[in-house]
């Protein structure tokens, strides 16, 4: 396409966007589709989507599959009931709307992947395993180190990566002990869970509830202490589990290649950037992301290249490449799952939900059921749902609900990422069962963290948001 064309198409683009930016849906002519046909079937067919999310394990049929193809077919049985009513626009804006939330959560977690994979390729990750297990720790040791380096990477790095990282150090380490395996990798999923609880950047929920402008960074950070207290609690409990044998394995140095500490400097320089664009400038922290993917860019052009600019060198870092290799399975689930909420919600699904759980239970007991939820069905739907509902809540409910969907996923091990994730990695010793053996004890965490939440930040439950 010519310049001139482009030049052309320019006021149709930009008209597009402000009409989707300020078309307020919410009040235009809605239809209440909850007893139609179109809602039940569109109901039905996203708990048929999610059985089969749930079965990915088993079925090896990939969770974005599903969730697309369904989110497609329920906005068009949505657009189809529309249209017959000679309803215009109002459809599209609702589905414009859904995109560029979605748009913003791709773009943000697009650069913190690419981040994570460059820094793997880097051997960042495995010179780290390699240096805990060559240091001659206790079994016992190595539980809490596991734990606590999974509770405090996990709020920069995704819990996900996190578990993996610490599963493949007890596994080294462990693997011929089935039961330390074991009780080691149900602590590091809790640990790796509770630690995205307390930040931004360490779960996708609380990704979702930041961007949304419900809670401000900095005071995510009161809910250090109550994810602390739900590692700490069954981590305690886990402790006389274990014998205290000392560890003999030792495995060969793993050197940091070129560039692998800058890049971990980049990506703290990353978030520093996005967090300013948020809080200082009151820019879309994805904004302040895809600057940081241009340190990364750069950085990338200088390790490929060393000191001439066009040669070919042994030591080949490709940025593109590192792009390829992040999780698009996940970053299109996303779509599907904020696609398929955001129909369902506009047909009048959450509106019910929101009556039912935050009117008639109230707001703490609702919070405290969506983590239990979240145990079932993927945090990532739930919390969306939740955001989409939009309660009238407290800064200290906002903070709670982060809190019990964050950490909620725990009581099972199909209950989050990092969970299903080490059952992989484990091959049969991390299992369903061996994880729900410690169920209660976790459960005796997650009602801990709660009450210390609420004793701690009571006076933020009266604090309105904004």
């Amino acid at each position: 396409m010519k310049l001139t064309k482009l030049w052309a198409l320019l006021p149709l683009l930009f008209s597009a966007f402000v009409f989707a930016d300020t078309f307020d849906y919410n009040t235009a002519n809605m239809l209440d589709l909850t007893n139609h046909w179109v809602g039940y079937t569109s109901l039905l067919l996203f708990v048929v989507a999610y059985v089969l999310v749930m079965l990915e394990e088993f079925t090896c049929f990939r969770k974005s599959k599903p969730v697309i193809l369904v989110a497609g077919i329920i906005w068009a049985l949505i657009g189809i009931v529309y249209a017959s009513n000679g309803i215009k626009n109002t459809a599209e804006a609702a589905i414009r709307h859904n995109i560029l939330e979605y748009t913003e959560l791709f773009l943000f977690l697009l650069v913190a992947m690419t981040y994570i994979e460059a820094m793997r390729e880097r051997q960042v990750f495995d010179a780290l395993k390699v240096r805990l297990i060559n240091r001659g720790f206790t079994l016992r040791q190595l539980f809490w180190i596991t734990g606590f380096l999974a509770f405090f990477i996990s709020p920069v790095a995704d819990n996900l990566t996190t578990a993996l990282i610490m599963g493949a150090v007890v596994l080294a380490v462990g693997h011929s002990n089935v039961r330390f395996v074991s009780v080691a990798f149900v602590n590091i999923v809790v640990a790796s869970n509770a630690g995205g609880a307390f930040s931004p950047f360490g779960d996708i929920t609380t990704l979702m509830v930041w961007q949304k402008g419900l809670v401000e960074f900095e005071q995510f950070f009161d809910l250090f202490i109550p994810s602390l207290v739900n590692f700490i609690v069954p981590a305690t409990i886990m402790h006389f589990a274990i014998k205290n044998d000392t560890i003999t394995t030792q495995e060969r140095k793993i050197t940091v290649k070129t560039g692998g500490i800058t890049i971990v400097v980049l990506f703290a320089l990353t978030i520093i950037t996005a967090v300013s664009f948020h809080n200082l400038l009151h820019l879309p922290p994805a904004m302040g992301m895809m600057m940081g993917l241009s340190y990364l860019m750069i950085a990338g052009y200088f390790i490929r290249h060393k000191s001439l600019p066009c040669s070919t060198v042994e030591d080949e870092f490709d940025i593109f490449k590192k792009i390829a290799n992040a999780e698009w399975d996940t970053l299109l689930f996303f779509f599907g799952v904020i696609a398929s909420v955001g129909g369902l919600g506009f047909i009048g699904y959450l509106m019910l939900t929101s009556e039912v759980m935050y009117v008639a239970l109230g707001a703490t007991y609702a919070n405290i059921l969506i983590g239990i939820l979240s145990a079932i069905v993927d945090n990532i739907p739930v919390m969306f749902a939740v955001l989409t509902m939009n309660p009238d809540m407290s800064l200290g409910q906002w903070l709670l609900v982060t809190l019990t969907a964050g950490v909620g996923g725990s009581l099972l091990s199909i209950g989050s990422a990092a969970g299903v994730a080490l059952m992989g990695q484990s091959k049969g010793i991390y299992t369903f069962v061996s994880h729900l053996k410690w169920m209660p004890v976790i459960a005796l965490g997650y009602i801990a963290s709660i009450l210390t939440h609420l004793y701690l930040n009571k006076s933020l439950l009266d604090v309105p948001i904004g």
